[in-house]
């Protein structure tokens, strides 16, 4: 399914089930927990300077992993926790080149994609002291595992 159309579902899913999902005490708990892992998860890439590399290498060297085609791993139900996070879905791409969410500031999501959250290029490997790297990927496991319940929560309680 093409992302403009998984995008749209996104939105009508919200518009169909947002309310209650946010009425959910469980649910409703769990979407405060993933905000607070996704800001500990950006906390921690700027403290160690990987949010530096990528602007680095999106701005001044023309590119970066975050290429067309990423957001064909998205699926419309964690895009609807992006809604649910109150974080708008882009209406169209910004470099046609890039991934459709990354905009001008980066990535226009909060709930991002396993890949998104954990691939760390060797430039960033080779940069980032190792017990930075092991610090920010224990971090970025806990943002993962809160999109991980998160995401089959919502699927249980819309019955996809």
């Amino acid at each position: 399914m093409p992302i403009d159309e998984k995008i749209q579902l996104a939105h009508e899913l919200f518009a169909k089930w947002g309310f209650s999902l946010r009425q959910d005490p469980r649910i409703g708990s769990l979407v405060v927990k993933l905000r607070q892992k996704i800001a500990a998860s950006q906390k921690a890439m700027f403290d160690v300077g990987v949010a530096a590399v990528c602007r680095t290498c999106e701005e001044e060297e023309g590119g970066s992993c975050c290429g067309k085609g990423i957001e064909d791993k998205y699926n419309p139900t964690l895009l609807l926790m992006n809604l649910l996070l109150e974080q708008p879905l882009p209406a169209k791409r910004h470099t046609e080149n890039s991934c459709y969410f990354l905009g001008e500031q980066g990535c226009s999501l909060a709930a991002r994609h396993v890949i998104c959250v954990n691939y760390l290029c060797g430039r960033i490997q080779h940069t980032i002291p190792l017990r930075d790297i092991i610090d920010l990927q224990t971090t970025n496991g806990e943002e993962l595992d809160a999109v991980f319940i998160l995401h089959e929560a919502i699927k249980k309680f819309i019955g996809s």
